[in-house]
């Protein structure tokens, strides 16, 4: 993969990652579209440097925030601040109990598995769908609603359903309001990439050619700063605009993936 195609790709994870659109399977469609023929675990591996760097871009953004998650864990005070943190937490075991069981079988599914894209796109779109149309309420996020919204998390794993389309939807759906479960949804899958790195990082699963750090770094930078400038924007325009416009548009990028496959 060529520095420029990286930098698409970085740009594109760093426009996608907030909106309910599922930036992974757009980062597979991307792929496609530029005629990627990259092993399956050069592909995925740039799919986690491009999300790691989203997520960095997330910390910037929500920094306060993190810090009083990571200052709650240890008050170990019975408080709103502490709750918080522990249901931060309680939301990511679903996810990464999936990644560790089924690592092999997740980067298969990162293999130019564009039909199975196209199609996940349109329950991403369902659901979005399904979730406009919810009762709003000022409800906050529980212990059991941070379960569940994990588990949605843990499903959107798969390319093509969007991971804040799934949590956010979810969130909607349990009557959460809708700020609170943007807000949610995008610090609860920050560990869980830092953890994903730091596990590749000590078992080796860096430990790739040197002709492609040069593009993994392009598209780090890209997907990096394009966050920063699209976060606020994004997380703004999700919490205002109906979650319907986006499910017209995941059944519409759906529909041409799976086009594109069956008559390509």
């Amino acid at each position: 993969m060529s520095i420029f195609e990286s930098i698409i790709l970085g740009i594109i994870q760093g426009l996608t990652e907030f909106l309910p659109v599922s930036s992974s399977g757009h980062l597979e469609l991307g792929k496609a579209l530029l005629g990627d023929s990259s092993l399956p675990q050069e592909s995925m591996m740039m799919t986690i440097v491009l999300h790691f760097a989203t997520a960095l871009s997330t910390l910037v953004i929500y920094r306060k925030e993190v810090a009083k998650i990571i200052s709650g864990l240890f008050q170990f005070e019975n408080n709103e601040q502490f709750q918080f943190s522990v249901k931060i937490i309680i939301s990511m075991i679903p996810a990464a109990a999936i990644g560790v069981l089924f690592a092999d079988e997740l980067e298969r599914l990162f293999d130019k598995q564009i039909l199975l894209v196209g199609a996940m796109l349109w329950v991403t779109g369902l659901l979005l769908f399904v979730a406009d149309r919810a009762k709003s309420t000022e409800k906050s996020v529980s212990f059991l609603h941070s379960v569940i919204i994990g588990i949605s998390q843990a499903i959107a794993i798969l390319p093509g359903i969007s991971r804040s389309g799934a949590t956010i939807s979810t969130s909607v759906l349990l009557g959460i309001d809708r700020t609170k479960a943007a807000t949610f949804s995008f610090l609860m899958v920050v560990p869980l990439i830092l953890g994903k790195i730091a596990k590749d990082i000590l078992g080796g699963g860096f430990s790739i050619d040197n002709s492609h750090m040069s593009a993994l770094a392009a598209g780090f930078v890209a997907a990096f700063i394009t966050g920063l400038f699209a976060c606020k924007w994004m997380i703004s325009l999700v919490r205002r605009a109906q979650l319907s416009y986006f499910a017209y548009y995941c059944f519409a990028v759906g529909a041409i993936a799976m086009a594109y496959t069956l008559f390509n």
